[in-house]
Protein backbone atom coordinates (compact mmCIF):
# COMPACT_ATOMS: atom_id res chain seq x y z
CA UNK A 1 0.00 0.00 0.00
CA UNK A 2 0.70 3.41 -0.50
CA UNK A 3 3.05 5.45 2.31
CA UNK A 4 1.46 7.77 4.35
CA UNK A 5 3.53 10.23 4.30
CA UNK A 6 3.91 10.85 -0.05
CA UNK A 7 0.86 13.60 -0.13
CA UNK A 8 0.19 15.53 -3.73
CA UNK A 9 1.84 18.52 -2.65
CA UNK A 10 5.23 16.01 -3.25
CA UNK A 11 4.36 15.42 -7.05
CA UNK A 12 5.42 18.25 -9.63
CA UNK A 13 1.74 18.61 -11.46
CA UNK A 14 1.70 22.63 -11.36
CA UNK A 15 3.83 22.95 -14.92
CA UNK A 16 1.94 20.55 -16.55
CA UNK A 17 -1.57 21.74 -15.83
CA UNK A 18 -1.08 24.35 -18.86
CA UNK A 19 -2.90 23.83 -21.67
CA UNK A 20 -1.31 24.56 -25.16
CA UNK A 21 -4.05 26.10 -28.05
CA UNK A 22 -1.80 25.56 -30.82
CA UNK A 23 -0.97 22.12 -29.40
CA UNK A 24 -4.62 21.57 -28.98
CA UNK A 25 -5.90 22.66 -32.66
CA UNK A 26 -2.86 20.32 -33.75
CA UNK A 27 -4.17 17.03 -32.30
CA UNK A 28 -7.85 18.29 -33.75
CA UNK A 29 -6.86 18.47 -37.09
CA UNK A 30 -4.79 15.47 -37.00
CA UNK A 31 -7.86 13.59 -35.40
CA UNK A 32 -10.76 15.08 -37.30
CA UNK A 33 -8.76 15.36 -41.22
CA UNK A 34 -7.87 11.45 -41.35
CA UNK A 35 -11.04 10.40 -39.75
CA UNK A 36 -13.39 12.13 -42.99
CA UNK A 37 -10.99 11.05 -45.92
CA UNK A 38 -11.00 7.81 -44.18
CA UNK A 39 -14.83 7.75 -44.58
CA UNK A 40 -14.06 9.20 -48.92
CA UNK A 41 -11.74 6.59 -49.40
CA UNK A 42 -14.22 3.53 -47.75
CA UNK A 43 -17.27 5.04 -50.33
CA UNK A 44 -14.57 4.82 -52.85
CA UNK A 45 -13.53 1.18 -51.69
CA UNK A 46 -16.68 0.05 -51.38
CA UNK A 47 -17.47 0.44 -55.21
CA UNK A 48 -14.72 -2.09 -55.76
CA UNK A 49 -15.31 -4.46 -52.62
CA UNK A 50 -17.03 -4.82 -49.83
CA UNK A 51 -14.53 -6.89 -48.20
CA UNK A 52 -11.85 -4.42 -48.42
CA UNK A 53 -13.65 -2.15 -46.11
CA UNK A 54 -12.01 -4.25 -42.69
CA UNK A 55 -8.96 -2.37 -42.78
CA UNK A 56 -10.63 0.96 -43.16
CA UNK A 57 -13.39 0.17 -40.78
CA UNK A 58 -11.12 -0.80 -38.22
CA UNK A 59 -8.57 2.58 -38.64
CA UNK A 60 -11.55 4.35 -38.46
CA UNK A 61 -12.86 2.70 -35.24
CA UNK A 62 -9.53 4.11 -33.70
CA UNK A 63 -10.12 7.39 -34.47
CA UNK A 64 -13.72 7.29 -33.35
CA UNK A 65 -11.95 6.16 -29.97
CA UNK A 66 -8.99 9.23 -30.25
CA UNK A 67 -12.41 11.26 -31.32
CA UNK A 68 -13.86 10.76 -27.72
CA UNK A 69 -10.38 10.28 -25.89
CA UNK A 70 -10.02 14.29 -26.88
CA UNK A 71 -14.09 14.98 -26.12
CA UNK A 72 -12.88 13.65 -22.59
CA UNK A 73 -9.86 15.91 -22.42
CA UNK A 74 -12.90 18.91 -23.42
CA UNK A 75 -14.71 17.58 -20.65
CA UNK A 76 -12.35 18.64 -18.27
CA UNK A 77 -11.52 22.22 -19.77
CA UNK A 78 -8.05 20.46 -20.51
CA UNK A 79 -6.93 20.43 -24.08
CA UNK A 80 -7.44 24.29 -24.90
CA UNK A 81 -7.32 27.29 -22.81
CA UNK A 82 -10.57 28.32 -23.31
CA UNK A 83 -13.43 26.90 -21.63
CA UNK A 84 -15.55 28.04 -24.48
CA UNK A 85 -13.29 26.21 -27.03
CA UNK A 86 -13.52 23.00 -24.72
CA UNK A 87 -17.25 23.55 -24.76
CA UNK A 88 -17.63 23.77 -28.62
CA UNK A 89 -14.98 21.13 -29.57
CA UNK A 90 -16.74 18.41 -27.07
CA UNK A 91 -19.92 19.05 -28.83
CA UNK A 92 -18.42 18.16 -32.09
CA UNK A 93 -16.60 15.36 -30.82
CA UNK A 94 -19.64 14.49 -29.25
CA UNK A 95 -21.79 14.63 -32.41
CA UNK A 96 -18.91 11.98 -34.17
CA UNK A 97 -19.59 9.85 -32.01
CA UNK A 98 -23.28 9.95 -31.26
CA UNK A 99 -22.99 11.03 -27.35
CA UNK A 100 -23.93 14.28 -25.29
CA UNK A 101 -20.61 15.08 -24.39
CA UNK A 102 -21.83 17.27 -21.40
CA UNK A 103 -24.20 14.98 -19.24
CA UNK A 104 -21.03 12.50 -20.04
CA UNK A 105 -18.57 14.86 -18.61
CA UNK A 106 -20.70 15.56 -15.45
CA UNK A 107 -20.90 11.64 -14.37
CA UNK A 108 -17.18 11.49 -15.21
CA UNK A 109 -16.43 14.18 -12.96
CA UNK A 110 -18.24 12.54 -10.08
CA UNK A 111 -16.00 9.07 -10.97
CA UNK A 112 -12.84 11.71 -10.49
CA UNK A 113 -14.52 12.82 -7.00
CA UNK A 114 -15.01 9.26 -5.59
CA UNK A 115 -12.61 6.91 -7.43
CA UNK A 116 -11.40 4.46 -4.62
CA UNK A 117 -14.56 5.09 -3.04
CA UNK A 118 -16.80 1.67 -3.61
CA UNK A 119 -19.66 2.96 -1.46
CA UNK A 120 -20.74 5.67 -3.20
CA UNK A 121 -19.23 4.67 -6.84
CA UNK A 122 -19.28 1.04 -7.93
CA UNK A 123 -16.99 1.15 -10.98
CA UNK A 124 -17.96 1.37 -14.98
CA UNK A 125 -20.64 -1.77 -14.54
CA UNK A 126 -22.48 -0.86 -11.21
CA UNK A 127 -20.79 -4.10 -9.67
CA UNK A 128 -22.19 -5.46 -6.64
CA UNK A 129 -21.09 -6.26 -3.28
CA UNK A 130 -20.37 -9.98 -2.29
CA UNK A 131 -23.43 -9.90 0.16
CA UNK A 132 -25.50 -8.20 -2.39
CA UNK A 133 -24.25 -10.91 -5.28
CA UNK A 134 -24.59 -13.48 -2.20
CA UNK A 135 -28.71 -12.94 -1.76
CA UNK A 136 -29.10 -13.29 -5.46
CA UNK A 137 -31.16 -16.49 -7.09
CA UNK A 138 -29.14 -18.52 -9.66
CA UNK A 139 -30.60 -17.24 -12.54
CA UNK A 140 -29.82 -13.92 -10.99
CA UNK A 141 -26.39 -14.28 -10.42
CA UNK A 142 -26.12 -16.31 -14.10
CA UNK A 143 -27.34 -13.38 -15.41
CA UNK A 144 -25.01 -10.66 -13.43
CA UNK A 145 -21.73 -12.62 -14.72
CA UNK A 146 -23.24 -12.93 -18.29
CA UNK A 147 -23.89 -9.28 -18.56
CA UNK A 148 -19.88 -8.21 -17.26
CA UNK A 149 -18.55 -10.62 -19.83
CA UNK A 150 -15.68 -9.00 -21.81
CA UNK A 151 -17.42 -9.72 -25.04
CA UNK A 152 -20.72 -8.06 -23.52
CA UNK A 153 -18.64 -4.72 -24.26
CA UNK A 154 -19.66 -4.99 -27.97
CA UNK A 155 -23.41 -5.24 -27.43
CA UNK A 156 -23.08 -2.92 -24.83
CA UNK A 157 -21.03 0.15 -26.77
CA UNK A 158 -23.54 -0.03 -29.26
CA UNK A 159 -26.21 0.50 -26.57
CA UNK A 160 -24.49 3.14 -24.97
CA UNK A 161 -23.85 5.61 -27.69
CA UNK A 162 -26.43 4.85 -30.59
CA UNK A 163 -29.45 3.65 -28.65
CA UNK A 164 -28.69 5.21 -24.97
CA UNK A 165 -28.75 8.81 -25.55
CA UNK A 166 -31.55 8.98 -28.04
CA UNK A 167 -33.81 7.06 -25.40
CA UNK A 168 -32.64 9.25 -22.46
CA UNK A 169 -34.11 12.39 -25.00
CA UNK A 170 -37.41 10.20 -25.77
CA UNK A 171 -38.24 9.04 -21.85
CA UNK A 172 -37.70 13.00 -20.38
CA UNK A 173 -39.32 14.50 -22.96
CA UNK A 174 -42.56 12.11 -22.50
CA UNK A 175 -41.58 13.57 -18.70
CA UNK A 176 -41.50 16.83 -19.50
CA UNK A 177 -45.15 16.87 -21.76
CA UNK A 178 -46.62 14.52 -18.61
CA UNK A 179 -45.89 18.15 -16.58
CA UNK A 180 -46.87 19.87 -19.01
CA UNK A 181 -50.26 18.38 -19.23
CA UNK A 182 -50.34 18.48 -15.62
CA UNK A 183 -49.57 22.15 -15.44
CA UNK A 184 -52.85 22.92 -17.98
CA UNK A 185 -55.17 20.82 -16.21
CA UNK A 186 -54.38 22.20 -12.73
CA UNK A 187 -54.37 26.04 -14.63
CA UNK A 188 -50.98 26.64 -13.21
CA UNK A 189 -50.31 28.79 -16.60
CA UNK A 190 -46.44 27.47 -16.43
CA UNK A 191 -44.59 28.18 -20.12
CA UNK A 192 -42.89 25.02 -21.61
CA UNK A 193 -39.83 26.81 -20.56
CA UNK A 194 -40.36 27.45 -16.92
CA UNK A 195 -41.42 23.65 -17.03
CA UNK A 196 -37.87 22.40 -18.30
CA UNK A 197 -36.07 24.49 -15.84
CA UNK A 198 -38.33 23.47 -12.77
CA UNK A 199 -39.34 19.71 -13.66
CA UNK A 200 -36.43 17.06 -12.41
CA UNK A 201 -35.78 13.92 -14.51
CA UNK A 202 -33.82 11.27 -14.05
CA UNK A 203 -32.56 11.67 -17.20
CA UNK A 204 -30.83 14.80 -17.06
CA UNK A 205 -29.29 16.56 -14.20
CA UNK A 206 -29.79 20.04 -15.35
CA UNK A 207 -31.72 22.48 -17.72
CA UNK A 208 -28.09 23.01 -18.93
CA UNK A 209 -27.70 19.17 -19.77
CA UNK A 210 -31.07 18.87 -21.26
CA UNK A 211 -29.99 21.21 -23.93
CA UNK A 212 -27.14 19.41 -24.72
CA UNK A 213 -28.95 16.38 -24.71
CA UNK A 214 -31.12 17.93 -27.19
CA UNK A 215 -28.83 19.86 -29.95
CA UNK A 216 -26.21 16.65 -29.78
CA UNK A 217 -29.44 13.88 -30.54
CA UNK A 218 -30.91 16.63 -33.40
CA UNK A 219 -27.18 17.06 -34.88
CA UNK A 220 -26.65 13.52 -34.80
CA UNK A 221 -29.83 12.19 -36.60
CA UNK A 222 -29.82 15.31 -39.01
CA UNK A 223 -26.28 13.87 -39.94
CA UNK A 224 -27.57 10.53 -40.29
CA UNK A 225 -30.10 11.27 -42.29
CA UNK A 226 -28.08 13.27 -44.76
CA UNK A 227 -25.42 11.18 -44.67
CA UNK A 228 -27.74 7.99 -45.36
CA UNK A 229 -29.57 10.07 -48.29
CA UNK A 230 -26.06 11.36 -49.62
CA UNK A 231 -24.05 8.14 -49.47
CA UNK A 232 -26.85 5.08 -49.16
CA UNK A 233 -28.77 4.43 -45.84
CA UNK A 234 -27.20 0.58 -46.29
CA UNK A 235 -23.32 1.43 -46.68
CA UNK A 236 -23.62 4.51 -44.40
CA UNK A 237 -25.78 3.14 -40.80
CA UNK A 238 -23.49 -0.38 -41.43
CA UNK A 239 -20.39 1.14 -41.49
CA UNK A 240 -21.01 3.63 -39.36
CA UNK A 241 -22.98 1.58 -36.61
CA UNK A 242 -19.95 -1.10 -36.37
CA UNK A 243 -17.40 1.93 -35.95
CA UNK A 244 -19.24 2.79 -33.22
CA UNK A 245 -19.90 -0.83 -31.74
CA UNK A 246 -16.04 -1.22 -31.96
CA UNK A 247 -14.90 2.05 -30.65
CA UNK A 248 -16.84 1.63 -27.62
CA UNK A 249 -16.05 -1.17 -26.95
CA UNK A 250 -12.33 -0.03 -27.04
CA UNK A 251 -12.61 2.22 -24.69
CA UNK A 252 -15.32 0.76 -22.22
CA UNK A 253 -12.44 -2.05 -21.73
CA UNK A 254 -9.35 0.77 -21.73
CA UNK A 255 -11.03 2.22 -18.86
CA UNK A 256 -12.64 -0.97 -17.44
CA UNK A 257 -8.82 -2.37 -16.89
CA UNK A 258 -7.98 1.58 -15.83
CA UNK A 259 -9.77 0.63 -12.43
CA UNK A 260 -10.79 -2.87 -11.99
CA UNK A 261 -7.39 -5.16 -11.24
CA UNK A 262 -6.22 -7.22 -8.91
CA UNK A 263 -5.70 -5.34 -5.64
CA UNK A 264 -7.19 -1.84 -6.97
CA UNK A 265 -8.35 0.42 -3.90
CA UNK A 266 -11.40 -0.03 -3.13
CA UNK A 267 -12.71 0.93 0.43
CA UNK A 268 -15.32 2.43 2.42
CA UNK A 269 -16.38 6.03 2.50
CA UNK A 270 -15.16 6.56 6.21
CA UNK A 271 -11.90 5.05 5.49
CA UNK A 272 -11.45 6.74 1.75
CA UNK A 273 -8.39 8.87 0.58
CA UNK A 274 -8.62 11.19 -2.97
CA UNK A 275 -4.63 10.13 -3.30
CA UNK A 276 -4.44 6.43 -2.65
CA UNK A 277 -7.95 6.88 -5.07
CA UNK A 278 -5.60 8.00 -7.94
CA UNK A 279 -2.19 6.05 -7.19
CA UNK A 280 -3.47 2.70 -6.31
CA UNK A 281 -7.22 2.55 -7.79
CA UNK A 282 -5.66 3.74 -11.55
CA UNK A 283 -3.75 1.61 -13.07
CA UNK A 284 -0.85 2.55 -15.71
CA UNK A 285 -1.87 0.63 -19.30
CA UNK A 286 1.76 -0.03 -20.70
CA UNK A 287 0.02 0.24 -24.40
CA UNK A 288 2.41 0.25 -28.45
CA UNK A 289 2.68 3.52 -28.98
CA UNK A 290 0.36 3.44 -31.92
CA UNK A 291 -2.82 2.43 -29.46
CA UNK A 292 -1.06 5.02 -26.91
CA UNK A 293 -1.54 8.32 -29.83
CA UNK A 294 -5.43 6.58 -30.50
CA UNK A 295 -6.11 6.82 -27.01
CA UNK A 296 -4.53 10.03 -26.57
CA UNK A 297 -2.55 8.55 -23.73
CA UNK A 298 -4.97 7.65 -21.39
CA UNK A 299 -2.60 4.45 -20.41
CA UNK A 300 -1.43 7.19 -17.87
CA UNK A 301 -4.37 7.19 -16.00
CA UNK A 302 -2.81 7.40 -12.29
CA UNK A 303 -1.75 10.93 -13.49
CA UNK A 304 -4.58 11.72 -15.18
CA UNK A 305 -6.45 11.05 -11.86
CA UNK A 306 -3.97 13.45 -9.87
CA UNK A 307 -4.94 16.17 -12.05
CA UNK A 308 -7.68 16.16 -14.74
CA UNK A 309 -6.26 19.23 -15.42
CA UNK A 310 -3.11 18.13 -17.29
CA UNK A 311 -4.28 17.73 -21.08
CA UNK A 312 -2.89 14.40 -22.75
CA UNK A 313 0.32 15.62 -24.82
CA UNK A 314 1.42 16.50 -21.09
CA UNK A 315 0.78 13.40 -19.20
CA UNK A 316 3.45 11.11 -20.22
CA UNK A 317 5.99 13.69 -19.23
CA UNK A 318 4.52 14.23 -15.88
CA UNK A 319 4.81 10.35 -15.74
CA UNK A 320 8.45 10.47 -16.31
CA UNK A 321 8.61 13.66 -13.84
CA UNK A 322 6.91 11.67 -10.96
CA UNK A 323 8.00 8.37 -11.19
CA UNK A 324 10.33 7.75 -8.25
CA UNK A 325 6.69 8.39 -6.22
CA UNK A 326 4.65 6.02 -8.62
CA UNK A 327 6.02 2.50 -7.05
CA UNK A 328 2.26 1.51 -5.84
CA UNK A 329 0.77 2.04 -9.32
CA UNK A 330 -0.23 -0.70 -10.49
CA UNK A 331 1.35 -1.41 -14.02
CA UNK A 332 -1.03 -3.90 -16.70
CA UNK A 333 0.19 -4.97 -20.60
CA UNK A 334 -2.28 -5.78 -22.97
CA UNK A 335 -2.31 -9.01 -22.14
CA UNK A 336 -2.95 -8.66 -18.38
CA UNK A 337 -6.45 -7.23 -19.46
CA UNK A 338 -9.01 -10.40 -19.90
CA UNK A 339 -7.87 -11.35 -16.79
CA UNK A 340 -8.90 -7.98 -14.90
CA UNK A 341 -12.54 -9.05 -16.30
CA UNK A 342 -12.78 -11.67 -13.07
CA UNK A 343 -13.04 -8.73 -10.67
CA UNK A 344 -16.43 -8.10 -10.27
CA UNK A 345 -17.41 -8.05 -6.86
CA UNK A 346 -17.09 -6.06 -4.38
CA UNK A 347 -16.01 -7.40 -0.74
CA UNK A 348 -16.87 -4.65 2.13
CA UNK A 349 -15.45 -6.54 4.34
CA UNK A 350 -11.27 -6.89 3.24
CA UNK A 351 -12.09 -3.64 0.81
CA UNK A 352 -10.87 -5.41 -2.17
CA UNK A 353 -12.36 -6.53 -5.72
CA UNK A 354 -12.91 -10.35 -5.48
CA UNK A 355 -13.98 -12.57 -8.40
CA UNK A 356 -17.13 -14.40 -8.14
CA UNK A 357 -15.16 -17.95 -8.57
CA UNK A 358 -13.57 -17.09 -5.42
CA UNK A 359 -17.04 -16.19 -3.52
CA UNK A 360 -18.71 -19.25 -4.87
CA UNK A 361 -16.17 -21.17 -3.38
CA UNK A 362 -16.75 -19.58 0.41
CA UNK A 363 -20.39 -20.06 -0.12
CA UNK A 364 -19.94 -23.94 -1.00
CA UNK A 365 -17.50 -24.01 1.80
CA UNK A 366 -19.92 -22.12 4.22
CA UNK A 367 -22.73 -24.19 3.01
CA UNK A 368 -20.71 -27.80 3.53
CA UNK A 369 -19.57 -27.17 7.15
CA UNK A 370 -23.11 -25.95 8.17
CA UNK A 371 -24.29 -29.99 6.60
Amino acid sequence: MMEDTIKKSDFVLTPYMKSNDLWATYQVLNTLVPYLLLWVLAVKVATISVWLLAPIIVLMSLFSVRCFSLMHDCGHYSLFTSKKVNRIVGFIFGVINAIPPYGWSRDHAYHHKTNGDWERYRGVADFLSTEEFAKLSLADRNTYKLLRQPLMAIPGGFFYLAIKPRMALILGIYDILADLFTSLKQGNGMSISEIISAHKSKHWQSETEFWDLLFNNICVIASLIALSNLLGAGFFLSVYSLVLTFSAAIFIWTFFVQHIFEGSYATQTADWDYLKGAIEGSSYLELPTILKWFTADIGYHNIHHLSERIPNYHLEACHKENIHLLSNVKTLKMGDMLDCAKFILWDARSNSLVTVASLEQDLFSQDAIKL
